[in-house]
């Protein structure tokens, strides 16, 4: 009879864990110089010239560049097989369905949900969280209560919750964001209480790449009660995300900024709260019948889905999702905390600039504000040298606020940008430089 694991002696659990250790595990390391370069093949815009400068495209937590396989998956459907999806009985639209279909099959399995029926397909993030804000919110929230946020959000996860807050006399609460641009967890637990309903937090700050702690705020929100959405529009594109491992209510990201179409995201949400969610928009297919007296809305996904869905960008993003995954998202991480080490000690060292945002745990954006320049200015002159990067509020005019700035400039970097395009954003950085106080 086969011993229990309950019942195994502590002999052959010893066995088993010296026949685990001698598997061999599998080395995940950053991509080679030479892997780059057979990536960056795949990004057409990425070989052309701005101003007569091979492009340096450092604007990554804004968009990302596409795949010539996310453009030849939607060329491919909009020439041989587009047709309305769930509407149609011939063979297009069943070919469109089962496109359409697969992809949210795939968006679950690259977020370890535990069901593709929590996979919503919205219009992006912003649509997303003002989903969640307004179906969840008008349900879940009273007078008294709070929704708690942070320092660092994007407006997309700031304004949504104001709203939300303002319909149902909920108050909005703040984490404060520490000098190195991290929040404050002595505060964040000291401000959790019974009241807490929503803690709607981003998983990395798009202004500063601070990378918060999710997991950890998640389980304390949890021991209060809370509902916990995570903004992932600058996660799930860098690093790997597990909703489940996680524990989130709700997690949320772009198409676009994960090397996919624009006009299409993603929301996680686990199934028995969306069950309990009214829709936030109503109209075509989110229904199960229509009566001039009396509507009665379908299950979740379809009842938050209304209207003829964004399909090509739908497929697009699954094209993406696979090109990501065939990369590999564990060595994505790793080549871009490469990248962000060594634009991070290059920059470092200019004159007069000053890095805003220096936490412990970052994604590779480096925001950055020169003494002598404003951020607007730098981005005319770095673009001159075909070197792109954001200059402006980056939509978080709070955390410009904190740090006494009115813009930064920002680099964000991504798997296929390369040592080179450092040392040329650094050379332009020193025309800046030139230009504004005549020095070297």
């Amino acid at each position: 009879m086969s011993l229990s694991k309950e019942m195994k002696p502590v002999a052959v659990d010893l066995v088993e864990a010296v026949q685990m250790s001698a598997t061999p595990q599998p080395i995940v390391s950053p991509l080679s110089e030479a892997e780059v370069r057979s990536i960056r093949a795949d990004f057409p815009v990425l070989s052309q010239q701005v101003n007569g400068y091979p492009l340096v495209y450092l604007d990554n937590g804004a968009t990302t560049q596409k795949p010539q396989a996310v453009i030849d998956r939607m060329t491919r459907f909009y020439s041989e097989e587009y047709g309305t999806v769930r509407r149609g009985v011939y063979a297009l639209s069943a070919k469109a369905t089962e496109a359409f279909d697969q992809v949210r099959s795939q968006v679950a399995q690259f977020l370890n949900a535990a069901s593709e029926k929590e996979i919503v397909f919205t219009r992006g993030t912003t649509e997303a969280i003002n989903l969640v804000a307004f179906s969840l919110g008008n349900v879940l929230l009273k007078p008294g209560d709070q929704v708690l946020i942070s320092g660092l959000e994007h407006h997309a996860n700031i304004v949504p919750w104001q709203e939300a807050c303002a319909r149902t006399g909920a108050t909005l609460v703040v984490i404060p964001v520490l000098d190195d641009g991290s929040l404050d967890q002595t505060v964040f637990e000291g401000l959790l209480s019974p009241q807490t309903k929503i803690l709607a937090l981003t998983h990395v700050s798009n202004a500063l790449g601070t990378v918060n702690p999710v997991a950890e705020m998640i389980e304390r929100a949890h021991a209060v009660g809370a509902v916990v959405l995570i903004d992932g529009a600058q996660g799930a594109p860098h690093m790997s995300v597990d909703v489940q491992a996680l524990d989130c209510d709700f997690y949320a990201f772009s198409s676009h900024k994960v090397y996919g179409p624009t006009g299409v995201g993603v929301l996680y949400g686990k199934y028995n709260l969306l069950e309990q969610m009214p829709p936030y928009q109503t109209g075509g297919d989110m229904i199960l019948s229509v009566t001039f007296e009396k509507t009665t809305f379908a299950k979740p996904p379809a009842r938050f889905e209304a209207g003829t869905p964004a399909i090509a960008e739908v497929i697009g993003l699954g094209a993406a999702l696979d090109y990501v995954t065939s990369v590999g998202l564990d060595r994505i991480a790793l080549t871009e905390e490469k990248l962000r080490q060594e634009a991070t000690d290059a920059l470092s060292g200019l004159p007069g600039l000053r890095m805003i945002g220096t936490a412990s745990q970052k994604s590779a954006v480096l925001s950055f504000y020169l003494d002598y320049a404003h951020p607007h200015d730098i981005g005319t002159i770095l673009d001159q040298s075909g070197v792109a990067v954001r200059a402006g509020h980056h939509c978080a005019q709070p955390v410009m606020q904190r740090f006494g700035v009115p813009a930064t400039a920002r680099a964000s970097f991504s798997f296929y940008n390369t040592s080179d395009e450092i040392t040329r954003l650094v050379s332009a950085i020193g025309e800046v430089r030139r230009i504004f106080t005549g020095s070297v």
